[in-house]
C-alpha cells in the first residue's frame, strides 16, 4: 500500500531529537500507528557517528541546511550563520554533543509564566527518564534510558589547568554541571556511547524501526498541515518532485524546531493573519505569537596561543597525529577524536545582581573562526564566552509560499544593553582567569581580540565584529497563555485541535546552557501528554 493511501494515528513532523523521542515513544503503544516524516536523509554517514565529525557536518549541505540569518542590525549588518541538522537525529546528529539541561530556576520560571506542569520538580523525572547516566542512578539521575550520557575519557591538562585557575580566584569546582547546582568550573559529560554519537537517532529510533506501527520516510518536505475548519487531519508533503496528502486520524505533532515549526503553521495558514495573507496564503486562524519571541546564545570567544603543542590544532596539522588519532578511534573507540565540542566548562557570574550564573564558558582545546573558517595554523585555545539568560528578542518571517525556500531569520542579537554588558564582563573575566597559573603557564599570547582590546566599548565592538551563535535558538512557538502565546501548557496550539509543537520552539524562555538535553526532555513529557489525551482532542 502507497503512503498516501494510509491513515496513520500520528504523524509527527521532523525527525530531529524530539520528533525521534516522540516516534519512538508513542510507537512503544502497539495499538497506535505513527508516521515519521523527515526532510533530510538516513544518519548513515561516517562523520555523523565519530564525535569530532561535528567539525565536518556543521558544514556539510548533505545534512545541513545551512541556514544564514537577515542582516543583524547591532552586529553592523552581519549575517549570521545557522547550521541546522537535516538528517534523522536533526540538529543533534550534528552537534557539539554536549549534555547540559540549565538550571533548576529556568524551569521555575517556566511555570512561573503560567505553565502547569514545567516547574523543575516537574521535568526532571523526564531528565532522569531520558538518561542512561554513566556514573549510575541517584536523586538528579537515571539510568536504562535511551541517551547515554558519559564523562569525557581523554583529558588535555588544558582543562585541569582552567579548573584549577578559576578555584584559585573563587569559582568553585563543580563535577556535575546537572546535579545539586550549575556553578563552577567542571568537565562536561558527552552523548557519547562507546566512543561514538548517541543522538536521538541512535539512542531512540534505531531501536524503535523494528516495530511494525511504526513509519518512517526521508527525503520528504511538509508542504503544509491540512484542516477541515480549524482541526488538523494530516499533512500535505512532496517527495521525488511529486505532491501527495496523508490522513491523520489523531493529532499531527510537529517537530521541525525553532525555524521550521513556525514555518510550516504560517505555510498552514496558522500564525499573524497579515503577514501569511501577503504571501496569498488563506488565514486558518489568526495566532499572533507564532515566529515571534526568538532568542538564541550569543557570544565571542577569546583565542591564545599555547605554550605547548597539546591542542587538537597541533593534531590537525600533523598528518601523523591526523593518522595516529584516527587509528586510535577505529580501533579503540577513545582518544582525542571521541570528544565533544567543548570539554571544560565554566558557569558563573559576572552581574551584580546575578542570584544564579549569567554566563557559560565553553572551553575548547582547539582555536578557530567560525565554521568554514577552520582552525588557526598554530597551537592554540580557545574560550567561548555565552550569556546565558538574553534579552535580545527576534523573529522568523515567511520569504514566501515556498515551504523550500528558508524563512526569514531574523534574531536581532545584542540589541539588549544587558546581553552586550554581560558579553564585556564575560570577557574581562576569561582574562583573569588566564593570567592565574596554571593555565597562565599554558598561554603565550592572547591571539584574539588581542591584548590590545581592553576599553568596554573596544571589546563589544568586538563581539559586534567578530561574535557569533551557538545554535541554541528557541521561544518561536512559544508555551503560555499570553496573547502572544502559541501552545498551552500541554502544547496544543491555541484555537486548534489535533495539533501540537513539540520541540525547542515553545521555550517561553531559553535555558542556561546548552538546548538538546531540555528539547529531549520536551519531547518525554510532550509524548506522556499525548498519550494521556489520547481520545479527547
Amino acid at each position: 500500500m502507497q503512503i498516501e493511501d494510509r491513515e496513520f494515528d500520528y504523524i509527527v513532523v521532523g525527525a530531529g531529537s524530539a520528533g525521534c523521542v516522540l516516534a519512538a515513544r508513542l510507537s512503544e503503544r502497539p495499538d497506535i500507528s505513527v508516521l515519521l516524516v523527515e526532510a533530510g536523509g538516513k544518519d548513515d554517514g561516517f562523520w555523523l557517528k565519530i564525535p569530532v565529525g561535528y567539525g565536518k557536518t556543521i558544514i556539510d549541505e548533505k545534512v545541513n541546511w545551512k541556514y544564514e540569518t537577515e542582516p543583524n542590525p547591532a552586529l553592523g549588518g552581519r549575517r549570521i550563520y545557522w547550521p541546522r541538522g537535516k538528517v534523522l537525529g536533526g540538529s543533534g546528529s550534528i552537534n557539539g554533543l554536549i549534555y547540559i539541561r540549565g538550571q533548576a530556576e529556568d524551569f521555575d520560571h517556566w511555570r512561573q509564566l503560567g505553565n502547569e506542569g514545567w516547574s523543575y520538580d516537574d521535568v526532571l523525572p523526564y531528565f532522569r527518564k531520558a538518561e542512561d547516566q554513566e556514573r549510575g542512578e541517584d536523586e538528579y539521575h537515571g539510568t536504562g534510558g535511551p541517551l547515554s550520557v558519559t564523562d569525557i575519557k581523554e583529558r588535555n591538562p588544558l582543562c585541569d589547568a582552567l579548573i584549577e585557575s578559576c578555584e584559585k580566584i573563587g569559582i568553585p569546582r563543580n563535577d556535575d554541571f546537572n546535579g545539586t547546582r550549575q556553578e563552577g568550573a567542571g568537565y562536561f559529560q558527552a552523548t557519547i556511547r562507546k566512543g561514538a554519537r548517541c543522538s536521538a537517532a541512535v539512542g531512540y529510533l534505531r531501536p524503535a524501526l523494528k516495530r511494525p506501527n511504526l513509519t518512517v520516510i526521508t527525503e520528504t518536505q511538509a508542504k503544509r498541515v491540512l484542516f477541515e475548519g480549524t482541526r488538523a487531519t494530516g499533512l500535505e508533503v512532496q517527495r521525488d518532485g511529486q505532491s501527495f496528502s496523508i490522513r491523520c486520524r489523531n493529532e499531527v505533532l510537529l517537530a521541525g524546531g525553532t525555524v521550521n515549526s513556525p514555518q510550516l503553521l504560517m505555510l498552514s495558514g496558522v500564525g499573524r493573519g497579515e503577514d501569511i495573507a501577503e504571501h496569498g496564503i488563506a488565514v486558518v486562524h489568526d495566532l499572533p505569537g507564532v515566529g515571534r519571541n526568538l532568542h538564541d546564545h550569543y557570544g565571542g570567544q577569546i583565542t591564545w596561543r599555547c605554550t605547548q603543542p597539546i591542542t587538537m590544532n597541533d593534531i590537525m596539522l600533523s598528518k601523523r597525529k591526523q593518522l595516529a588519532a584516527g587509528l586510535r578511534w577505529l580501533l579503540f573507540r577513545d582518544g582525542p577524536l571521541a570528544v565533544p565540542a567543548g570539554q571544560a566548562c565554566v558557569f558563573t557570574r559576572v552581574m551584580p545582581n546575578s542570584q544564579t550564573p549569567d554566563v557559560q564558558f565553553l572551553f575548547q582545546t582547539f582555536s578557530g573562526g567560525y565554521y568554514e573558517d577552520g582552525l588557526f595554523k598554530f597551537s592554540g585555545f580557545a574560550n567561548f564566552i555565552c550569556p546565558v539568560r538574553p534579552e535580545s528578542r527576534g523573529s522568523i518571517g515567511l520569504r514566501s509560499a515556498d515551504p523550500l525556500e528558508p524563512p526569514l531569520m531574523r534574531p536581532n542579537y545584542f540589541s539588549s544593553e544587558r546581553d552586550r554588558t554581560t558579553a564585556v564582563e564575560g570577557l574581562k573575566l576569561a582574562r583573569r582567569i588566564a593570567s592565574v597559573s596554571p593555565l597562565s603557564d599554558f598561554v603565550s599570547a592572547e591571539h584574539l581580540p588581542g591584548a590590545d582590546v581592553t576599553s568596554d566599548d573596544e571589546i563589544e565592538a568586538y563581539f559586534r565584529e567578530q561574535g557569533g551563535c551557538v545554535s541554541h535558538q528557541v521561544g518561536t512557538c512559544k508555551m503560555g497563555n499570553d496573547d502572544m502565546a502559541v501552545v498551552d501548557p500541554r502544547l496544543r496550539v491555541h484555537g486548534m485541535s489535533g495539533l501540537r509543537v513539540i520541540d525547542a520552539s515553545v521555550m517561553p524562555k531559553l535555558v542556561s546552557g546548552n538546548t538538546n538535553a531540555a528539547t529531549i526532555m520536551i519531547a518525554e513529557k510532550g509524548a506522556d501528554m499525548v498519550l494521556a489525551d489520547r481520545g479527547t482532542v
